[in-house]
């Protein structure tokens, strides 16, 4: 109720009227029937604006770290999220993240519509970088269709870092529905996850224009915090992702899953996570 009344009364005809958000290819998002909404990842804000123009609920995996704050802020934040339709996401690994992707199949089993940001994290730089499996794994053990929307500006009106956002128009677009049925019997295989996270980023990548990389989101951020040394197998040349060619057989070209150590491994080894945050 309380997601409804915002969306629809408060919060929603105020953001339209202040962002003026343009919108493409809302059509491709089934009127019912379970599905994942892929996005790009550039800003906090991207989780309220793209669920305020969809017309069905959206609930999202949120980084579990915006459940557990303290004093007023934390819990207020909190409060927030849980109100807004959102899931907290343990990117932990092991058990913790396992539990996490079983609370989106739930949505997915309940026939409902689930965001995911295949980077795990925000861009830090506005570009496109390497998806995890997690979004993968959902979408063929759920079998349900994949929807990439790629999210225009907002990393302009609110970037990193900053609190207040900057007033000015912001945009996405919603791509033609993915289906990987036809992988269905082979949902627990590494190099398919891969292979169909490849895709979706690929459409991600042509919907949104941006520059893609082919290295973990979460590695650059440590990086850039000075924590720690990245092995070089992390940080791979500027590649794109490939377009679907039938069924997998060997991982991707600078998409491999083996030889990465370290901080990379265990980016990847948190479960594939995908989350808001």
């Amino acid at each position: 109720m309380f997601y409804w009344v915002m969306k629809r009364i408060f919060l929603g005809p105020v953001l339209k009227l202040l962002f003026r958000p343009w919108v493409k290819g809302l059509d491709n998002i089934p009127a019912e029937g379970a599905a994942i909404i892929a996005s790009n990842h550039l800003s906090f804000s991207d989780s309220i604006f793209m669920p305020l123009m969809v017309r069905r609920p959206v609930v999202f995996l949120a980084k579990s770290e915006y459940f557990t704050g303290t004093g007023i802020k934390g819990r207020l934040t909190a409060l927030f999220f849980r109100l807004t339709n959102q899931l907290p996401m343990d990117r932990s690994g092991g058990a913790a993240s396992a539990a996490s992707l079983t609370a989106g199949m739930e949505v997915l089993t309940h026939g409902g519509l689930l965001g995911i940001y295949p980077e795990g994290t925000r861009s830090p730089d506005a570009r496109l970088y390497r998806g995890k499996v997690g979004v993968a794994r959902l979408a063929l053990q759920a079998g349900v269709p994949v929807i990439p929307v790629a999210m225009i500006g907002t990393d302009k009106v609110q970037p990193i870092g900053k609190r207040m956002p900057n007033i000015r128009r912001i945009g996405m677009i919603f791509g033609e529905p993915l289906d990987f049925s036809h992988y269905r019997d082979q949902a627990e295989d590494r190099d398919v996850q891969r292979k169909v996270t490849d895709q979706i980023m690929f459409e991600l990548m042509r919907l949104s224009g941006q520059e893609y990389v082919d290295e973990y989101a979460a590695v650059v951020k440590l990086r850039l915090a000075g924590k720690g040394a990245v092995p070089a197998e992390a940080a791979g040349p500027v590649a794109s992702p490939v377009p679907d060619e039938g069924p997998a057989k060997d991982p991707l070209p600078g998409a491999g899953s083996g030889g990465r150590e370290g901080t990379a491994a265990k980016v990847e080894d948190d479960g594939g996570i995908a989350a808001a945050g």
